[in-house]
């Protein structure tokens, strides 16, 4: 099975040839200030330039305006825009219209309560992505180092291949893989020696973790924390 990897947060030169010497598929531009990996539009652009043709560039925002998003969709010509506030059904929708490359909406998980949101979300969206719940105080929705209970996604019946975040890292991304079957995954913190510093040798041995766990049989991974 092959399994896409994303490297959220990528917010250098040296993080972005990490990334794709490791051989990530995708990279992550942050643009959300209070976000300790957050990059400005100018230099969005600037990595979104040197990564093109080598990895796939998707810009995570939170609630942006429709202008914001136009800006980000001309200035720095994502191949996905990553959604992860309380951007309405409705609102994706208008930005279909606009925006030719795929669209991702993170939705939280805490409880299996919080897997309701798919019903609404799928049908306007390339692929969900399913990141853990940001814990209370929490000034960002996501990159915060925590997972969530996989098992809540047992039994989720998509249409379209899903996303997994939220707590991964090179020791619990094999039984994640395992649990859930997601066809990618997206890691941000896990591959970080300090908030919005990547590590290398971390983003290599993420990469691996990923590649050894797409060769094994499913449901292999038995006895891995997932802390």
């Amino acid at each position: 099975m092959s399994i896409e990897i994303k490297i959220c947060g990528i917010n250098t030169t040296a993080a972005l040839e990490a990334a794709v010497a490791a051989g990530a598929d995708i990279i992550g531009l942050v643009l959300f200030p209070p976000s300790p990996r957050a990059v400005s539009i100018i230099d969005a652009a600037d990595l979104a330039r040197a990564a093109r043709g080598r990895v796939r560039i998707a810009t995570l925002t939170v609630d942006g305006s429709p202008e914001a998003l136009d800006e980000i969709a001309r200035e720095i010509q994502p191949d996905i825009m990553q959604l992860h506030g309380g951007e309405t059904p409705q609102y994706i929708s208008a930005l279909r219209s606009r925006f030719g490359g795929e669209i991702w909406k993170a939705i939280a998980i805490a409880s299996s309560e919080d897997v309701a949101a798919v019903a609404a979300y799928s049908p306007v969206t390339d692929r969900l992505l399913f990141d853990a719940k940001p814990p209370s105080g929490a000034t960002r929705p996501g990159g915060n180092a925590h997972s969530f209970d996989w098992s809540i996604l047992s039994g989720l019946d998509l249409a379209k291949p899903f996303v997994l975040s939220g707590g991964l890292t090179a020791d619990n991304v094999g039984r994640a893989i395992s649990e859930t079957h997601t066809a990618a995954v997206d890691v941000s913190s896990g591959v970080e020696h300090a908030p919005g510093l990547k590590d290398p040798d971390k983003i290599h041995a993420f990469v691996r973790a990923v590649r050894m766990a797409a060769e094994k049989p499913l449901n292999s991974f038995a006895g891995t924390d997932q802390s």
